[in-house]
């Protein structure tokens, strides 16, 4: 086993390779080339009996565990939406490590609870956001959906639902869009709601909640006897970032006393850029909001930005009180456990806080618009492109088109084809892409949003793009 002086040796090694990885990771294929069993079928069926060096140890990380990366720090990795890394995020995330703090309780670190709460009152101030709002580092935004969920059904109940359960409780009901993302659903079968009670609503031309559906649904719920509990809007869906009418619905939600949860999981950051807060007009009806600093503000997987209007009610859905968690402390702090579902919790704060101070305010705005106007260039070349079109106008720095063989106008054959290209594409390793179905049609999704991606590398996914359908 390691000794102090062997850790520091092993840890100079490693650092070394990491920025080596850092600063050449776009030489690797994207996507793992890897088949099915490989990875585990080199791994022995019983760990050692005896210590093994770290030297062995890293060189079977090199032989073994490297092919089956799929590398989401790559530039050329355009898919799903980007799980995003820095050097400065790296850094803070070493010391996250090494310190193995515990922040569940202000007593057990206090700098990790008040980090947390500065960090997340910076970001409020960076992206507009209500000042009035108190914000939690959740793990995902799928966490922070449930708990939205949860909080807005305690409050309705008048926090019975916890006491009593669900037994004599009204049908709730909760509102999106059928492009919202499914942590919705899942967050409503948790709840003990009953999926069967999420209404998705209708979209229009732009992937866009329609909102006179919204509030004709509402309606009819409550005619028929049913309770309207929450409504999530979102603020770049996941197939498309499609942008629902914030305004027209936060207006609905205050009409009929409905929570309203904004899930801006992805594109919550572009906030940032002043010129984008037209699509925040509402927000300060909202009850509770999600962004995800670890999708486009080049922190490390995992950290959530959830802000909530009620901290009240939100405290009193998850807070509990075992003789071992009391403290003399009381309410002049904030113990983040009764601020979500877990009771142990990672110093998140500490990676948010280098990038924040890293980048500065300068550096995050002009990173995210370079990204936009390379998505702005990609734009410009599927339009003048003859096998390509556009299936949905650009939103933010998602690209959604498809190839469209010349002369072929069956649906399906077109389908088929765009399976069939992406799949060339990604088992090239050159470039990683995903794909959605937009009113029934396959369509490839490319998204410009790795931290480090510069137009020369988007240049060359390109020319991997428009080659494959020359050959």
């Amino acid at each position: 086993m390691l000794t102090n002086e062997e850790f520091r040796k092993q840890a100079h090694q490693l650092v070394d390779w990491m920025a080596d990885y850092m600063g050449k990771v776009d030489r690797f294929p994207v996507k793992s080339q890897v088949a099915p069993g490989v990875i585990k079928n080199q791994i022995p069926s019983q760990a050692p009996v005896k210590s093994n060096g770290m030297d062995e140890i890293f060189d079977d990380f090199k032989k073994i565990i490297l092919p089956g990366i799929t590398h989401w720090q790559s530039p050329k990795f355009h898919a799903y939406f980007p799980a995003n890394s820095s050097y400065p995020s790296v850094l803070g995330e070493m010391l996250m490590a090494v310190l193995g703090v515990q922040g569940m309780i202000w007593d057990t670190s206090p700098a990790a609870a008040e980090l947390e709460e500065r960090v997340l009152q910076w970001l409020q101030n960076l992206c507009g956001l209500p000042d009035a709002w108190h914000g939690v580092i959740q793990d995902t935004a799928s966490t922070a959906t449930l708990v939205s969920v949860l909080t807005a059904r305690e409050k309705l109940s008048g926090f019975q639902t916890n006491k009593k359960g669900l037994k004599d409780a009204p049908v709730y009901r909760v509102y999106c869009s059928i492009e919202a993302h499914s942590s919705v659903e899942k967050a409503v079968k948790i709840a003990g709601l009953g999926a069967e009670n999420v209404m998705k609503i209708p979209v229009d031309e732009d992937m866009a909640m329609l909102s006179e559906d919204l509030a004709a649904a509402i309606d009819a719920d409550m005619q028929a006897g049913y309770q309207p509990l929450a409504v999530v809007a979102a603020l770049g869906t996941t197939g498309t970032v499609a942008m629902d009418p914030l305004g027209e619905i936060a207006s609905i939600c205050k009409n009929y006393s409905v929570w309203l949860h904004v899930d801006a999981a992805y594109a919550g950051s572009v906030f940032a850029l002043e010129e984008y807060r037209y699509l925040l007009k509402g927000i300060a009806d909202a009850d509770s909001y999600v962004f995800n600093p670890h999708k486009w503000l080049f922190t490390n997987f995992d950290c959530t930005a959830y802000y909530v209007k009620d901290k009240d009610a939100l405290i009193r859905t998850f807070e509990i009180m075992p003789e071992y968690l009391k403290t003399g402390s009381g309410s002049a702090v904030n113990n983040y456990r009764d601020w979500g579902i877990q009771l142990g919790r990672r110093f998140r704060a500490l990676k948010l806080w280098f990038v924040l101070r890293n980048f500065g305010v300068e550096g995050i705005r002009a990173t995210l618009r370079n990204h936009l106007k390379i998505a702005q260039w990609v734009e410009g070349k599927i339009e003048a492109h003859h096998a390509f079109e556009l299936v949905q106008q650009r939103s933010l720095n998602a690209l959604v088109f498809r190839y469209h063989p010349k002369g072929i106008t069956d649906e399906e054959e077109i389908n088929s084809a765009n399976r069939q290209l992406l799949e060339r594409l990604n088992q090239s390793g050159k470039i990683y892409l995903t794909h959605t179905k937009v009113r029934g049609m396959y369509v490839i999704r490319m998204i410009i949003g790795q931290t480090y991606v510069t137009q020369a590398h988007v240049e060359e996914s390109w020319r991997i793009i428009s080659k494959e359908v020359e050959n």
